[in-house]
């Protein structure tokens, strides 16, 4: 068992046949909301942290895993009727970016079958003309065709000046989005964000780290190797990879970070949270994930994963934090009836 250090917090007590109790006195009655909203205040003061908007919505979120159902679903209620944040912004912003891209090619694509079937006609025309050249009794027709083909020819010429500036639009288009795809924040095929995203907000939580001394922890996984070799099929490994990818936005607090990594290896970023809140999550994770069953054809398969937790220090890249996440998992695949293994880069690998 790994050795986790607890940081002692002085705790709001609350009456035991009430969700808050007199916790706190006012003159007026206060809402559940209200005095919540207190108890994440004086619960960062008691953790001598500052209590900044972030800090706020950190502990917004994970002191709310402790109460009632009804407290719950009333404040996540009236979040979600709150305005989208910045990130959630961007990523809206990227996905219509990603659907005009898509437009622009299909503008281009359907340019190049008409001039295709312009080019085409050009040559019905031409054999046309020919059979009427062999009618010497049919000078009229033959003038008729001679113009018509005049025409489709000029017609053809502006057809294929369109087709270039369209081009030339596309090219510029894809230059653009080459650029800001090299910016993004997210992964459209699992829904999550992405490793560019995932590597910019671990080395931001290390400053704050480094500041304010608080603990975090990150999770790595992936779907298990062996029901991957089970099932011989990337059409369904990939369903089932994006499965986990919807569990893993079920299961997380606003304030984690859940990004694919790549190759199906999925983060799981826990703001201020130690080692052994980072397992109660892995445990979480892995009970959502089992309970989860994939059917396949007339085949039911019972979904796994394998996990890998470290501690986010500050002595440490954050491409080194990730690597040691990433060992875990292979720990926990050479541990027989293991989910999950920590790695510290301190001493090494160490067994649950």
């Amino acid at each position: 068992m790994v050795d986790v250090k607890k940081r002692k917090r002085r705790l709001i007590n609350f009456d035991e046949d009430a969700e808050f109790g007199n916790a706190l006195e006012t003159n007026e009655p206060a809402s559940d909301v209200e005095i919540y909203a207190k108890e994440v205040l004086n619960t960062l003061i008691a953790d001598n942290l500052p209590p900044t908007p972030n800090n706020f919505s950190l502990y917004f979120d994970r002191l709310l895993e402790n109460k009632s159902e009804n407290l719950r679903k009333q404040i996540l209620s009236m979040l979600e009727l709150e305005d989208n944040n910045d990130d959630e912004n961007t990523i809206m912003l990227e996905q219509s970016l990603k659907q005009g891209f898509g437009s622009v090619k299909g503008i281009l694509t359907v340019t190049a079958s008409l001039f295709k079937n312009m080019s085409l006609m050009s040559k019905i025309l031409e054999k046309r003309r020919n059979e009427l050249l062999t009618n010497s009794d049919s000078q009229s027709a033959i003038r008729t065709a001679k113009a018509l083909e005049n025409d489709v020819l000029k017609l053809n010429e502006i057809i294929k000046k369109q087709s270039a500036q369209m081009k030339s639009h596309y090219e510029d288009t894809a230059g653009i989005f080459k650029k800001v795809e090299g910016e993004t924040i997210f992964d459209n095929k699992y829904g999550v964000y992405n490793k560019r995203y995932l590597i910019e907000k671990i080395s931001k939580e290390q400053k704050l780290i480094k500041e304010f001394k608080h603990n975090s922890s990150l999770i790595m996984l992936e779907l298990s190797r062996d029901l991957i070799a089970d099932v011989h099929s990337e059409k369904a490994t990939i369903l089932m990879t994006r499965t986990i990818a919807r569990l893993l936005l079920k299961t997380s607090r606003r304030s984690d970070i859940v990004a694919h990594y790549g190759d199906g290896v999925f983060s799981m970023l826990l703001k201020h949270t130690d080692l052994e809140n980072a397992i109660k999550t892995s445990d979480r994770l892995v009970d959502l994930v089992s309970s989860s069953n994939f059917f396949l054809a007339d085949r039911e398969i019972k979904l796994k994963v394998s996990i890998g937790i470290t501690d986010v220090d500050t002595d440490s890249t954050s491409q080194e934090i990730i690597v040691s996440a990433l060992n875990a998992i292979q720990k926990a695949y050479d541990i027989d009836d293991v989910d999950y293994a920590i790695s510290l880069r301190s001493d090494e690998m160490k067994d649950l």
